[in-house]
Order: structure tokens, then sequence, then C-alpha cells
């Protein structure tokens, strides 16, 4: 999807490097799925969720997704991105196929 790398801070002030996996739009709130670039997570299949809002100086920042349920419809939306991806893939490979 993309190669943009972000670098957040988290509470400690410890500096953490995110790939940019996509930005999608769901319920007229913008998010960026992450994934995480820490040695810890490289192996495993876990991903960020941030929403996009602007801070007191009018500056567009990222949020943590507190609330279950929102959690919950950002990452449907993704699923359903990654299926709509792997299906057009197969159909190109099933087309490959046919020559």
């Amino acid at each position: 999807m993309s190669e943009d790398v972000i670098t957040l801070i988290d509470e400690d002030g410890v500096e953490h490097q995110f790939e940019v996996e996509t930005l999608l739009e769901v319920e007229n709130e913008k998010y960026a799925v992450l994934i995480p670039m820490d040695e810890e997570y490289i192996d495993t299949n876990e991903a960020i969720i941030m929403r996009f809002g602007v801070d007191d100086d009018g500056e567009e920042i990222l949020f943590d997704v507190d609330n279950d349920e929102e959690w919950d419809r950002v990452a449907d939306a993704y699923d359903e991105i990654i299926n709509e991806m792997e299906e057009e893939e197969d159909e190109e490979s099933s087309e490959d196929d046919d020559f």
C-alpha cells in the first residue's frame, strides 16, 4: 500500500517509527492504519489505528482511538479494503493463467 514512515512520540518521550499502511475515511472521520516498525513488533500482525484531528493551534495531529466501537468500525473498513485488494489480485492472477 504505502511506504511512508512516521515517527510518533509516546507519553514517556520515546520515539517510535510506524509504516503508514493506509489512510481511510469512516463516517466522515479520517484515520491512519499504522504498522509498528520497532523490532519487537516485526514478526507480528499488529496495527495501530489513529484518528486525524486538529490541536489547539490548528495543526493536524493523530489521536488514539480509545472507543472500542469506533476502533471496530475502522478495523472492519480496513478489512474490507484488504479483502477487495486480495480479490483483485486473485482475478489478475487467474487472468494471467488464461494466456
